[in-house]
């Protein structure tokens, strides 16, 4: 395929109406701006503050800049600082393999404009001893660097198949282009760049809460491949875990090339890249993995490979080891992200060892934990207060036979209550011994703030607030830190006075609150207790009215699933709630509870369900 240029005695005319004005120089910042040039410009910003997205913004310079320069072959190469080299990241008219192509700054074309920092305009390629050919049709080549705040970020690039086709004019529209599409450039990255470090806040999120849900150690390890993948985009994966002596590391879990297998592959502590890591004490990151004498061959097509050591008390458990066929594949960022979640991974693998050893001694712990359960249920009230102007119902049923769910009510002086539902991160006796933990300490709280029996009316004292409660308590399981172990509660301060709620959140499920039969949530939220520190909480309130019904659950009850694997959720509860609302409390609280009974059917329960009701007279 050839194209065909326009006759140079005859001139060229550009597409559409724009012919631009000769430049006096060739400094884009300096050229007088012809009222063409400007009509060209506003056009060109117009289409670049329409998207966000890199290649639809590349896309649509490839088709203003085509507008007036009728190329065949154009490419856009974005730099690589770390391997100082051009990739091309938007192409027309080249082929695959050009594509492809990694060209080294000051190399080619290209990389003399990257190099210099300045335009080339080449009408003979044969002229040019550092023109490097990758299409033998090309004859001309015009180039100009993308410069965003003094720093090189590309280059733009069009070839053309005839000797002598470009002109001053077609250098000054591609100056113009570049000196507008660079910052376009640098703002999609930033935006791509951000958006990927939401999702992956919210993988690791995800991550965190999935790992404290597993506690069987080959479901887990396979879970973690999984959801590392939606992070780094892999080829070979394995977790390495050490033998009881801690001289041996073991492949426990495998995954090549969208196959996951576990062969019991089994090297030295001393030897390799993993040895190393384990030995070092910090992440090893290889690009070429055929130039470290270190690496034993294990898979023929790796190219690079980071490894990971996983950290469990002040000692290595094992190794994160990733590969890929790509040379300099892995970076910083990757390193980051798993430097950040192997300790949660180390804890999550520690507690399905842990928990498996628990699970074989279960017959021999069943006194322990029916005795365990007497003691849980002696600490919960058994009867919500009541108000004048309101009154609350209570029903608490435990998955297993100790809850790891709590709630309380706390006495806030004349007409004050404190209504609580929280639950503790983990099953059985563990979570139920925290949960005593935790009330104790927030019901300590409450005690230390509040007035002396004799001076119930002085205004000098004052116990906490929702949030400032919240901030109190995570302080406490701060200083009494338990590994993975953290509790999501809500907690709610109900005045009869004037019949006001004042409500903060950290994590638990939002409250659904009914007002003539419309349903909404109170949407408030905040980070789980126990695990930042510093962590402040916001508060809201919210007003009353006779005849209002509010509920606060646990989760077991929103999660709760029948056998279509359907969960319960919230537009069920708020349906039933605002149906039953003119009921008593206790009566409302025994109607959503038969209707889980009647969703889930003769699935079992694999959460505790807590409900607390709040009805307003």
């Amino acid at each position: 395929m050839s194209e065909t240029p326009p006759s140079p005695s005859a001139g060229h005319e550009f597409e559409g109406d724009y012919r631009p004005a000769a430049p006096a120089h060739l400094d884009p910042v300096n050229v007088r701006i012809e009222p063409a040039d400007l009509a060209y410009l506003m056009r060109l910003t117009d289409a670049l503050n329409t998207t966000l997205d890199l290649q639809t913004l590349l896309s649509r310079t490839a088709e203003l800049v085509r507008a007036v320069i009728p190329y065949r072959i154009f490419a856009i190469f974005l730099v690589n600082d770390r391997m100082h080299e051009l990739r091309m990241r938007f192409q027309i008219g080249h082929t695959t393999q050009a594509e492809q192509t990694r060209i080294p700054v000051g190399k080619g074309v290209v990389g003399q404009v990257a190099l210099t920092r300045q335009p080339i305009l080449l009408n003979d390629i044969t002229k040019a001893e550092y023109y490097i050919s990758v299409n033998p049709e090309v004859r001309a080549e015009l180039a100009v660097p993308l410069i965003a705040k003094n720093r090189l970020i590309g280059v733009m690039d069009i070839e053309s198949e005839q000797t002598d086709f470009f002109r001053e004019e077609h250098r000054h529209v591609l100056a113009m282009t570049a000196s507008r599409i660079a910052q376009a450039i640098e703002n999609a990255r930033l935006y791509a760049r951000v958006s990927r470090q939401a999702k992956t806040l919210e993988v690791l999120n995800e991550i965190a809460v999935e790992l404290a849900s597993i506690l069987d150690l080959n479901p887990l390890l396979e879970k973690v491949g999984q959801l590392l993948r939606r992070l780094i985009d892999y080829q070979m994966f394995s977790i390495m875990l050490l033998d009881e002596k801690g001289e041996t590391l073991v492949t426990r879990y495998a995954w090549r090339f969208g196959y996951a297998h576990a062969p019991m592959r089994r090297i030295s502590a001393r030897s390799g890249l993993v040895g190393a890591a384990v030995q070092e004490w910090r992440p090893i990151n290889v690009p070429d993995v055929s130039q470290d004498p270190r690496y034993i061959p294990m898979n023929a097509e790796t190219r690079s490979e980071l490894i990971v050591p996983l950290f469990y008390k002040g000692r290595v458990i094992g190794v994160l080891d990733l590969e890929h066929t790509r040379p300099a594949f892995f970076n910083e960022e990757h390193k980051r992200m798993l430097t950040t979640l192997g300790s949660q991974i180390a804890i999550a693998i520690e507690n399905a060892k842990l928990y498996q050893a628990v699970r074989q001694q279960e017959r021999q712990l069943e006194r322990d934990i029916a005795m365990a359960r007497e003691v849980q249920l002696r600490l919960l009230p058994r009867e919500a207060p009541t108000h004048q102007n309101a009154e609350m119902a209570v029903r608490f049923l435990p998955a297993r036979s100790i809850g790891g769910d709590l709630y309380d009510f706390l006495d806030y002086g004349p007409s004050r209550t404190a209504i609580v539902v929280g639950d503790v991160s983990g099953k059985a006796a563990p979570a139920a011994l925290f949960a005593a933990l935790v009330s104790g300490i927030m019901r300590a709280a409450a005690a230390q703030h509040a007035p002396p029996a004799d001076e119930a009316d002085s205004a000098g004292w004052k116990q906490p607030g929702p949030a400032r409660m919240l901030a109190l308590l995570n302080d406490a399981l701060q200083e009494r830190k338990l590994e993975s172990q953290y509790v999501t509660m809500l907690f709610a301060l109900w005045n009869d006075e004037n019949r006001t709620l004042q409500v903060a959140n950290s994590g638990a499920v939002q409250p659904v609150f009914c007002r003539a039969g419309q349903s909404v949530p109170v949407r408030v939220e905040g980070f789980p207790l126990g695990m930042f520190p510093d962590v402040t909480y916001e508060e809201i309130n919210v007003a009353t009215e006779p005849g209002d019904a509010i509920v606060f659950v646990s989760d077991g009850i929103l999660d709760a699933e029948n056998g279509q694997e359907e969960m319960y959720g919230q537009e069920r509860l708020a349906a039933v709630l605002c149906a039953h609302r003119d009921l008593p409390a206790a009566e409302i609280a025994e109607a959503i509870l038969a209707d889980v009974a009647r969703f889930q059917g003769s699935q079992d329960r694999f959460d505790d369900e807590t409900i607390i009701v709040l009805r307003v007279r």
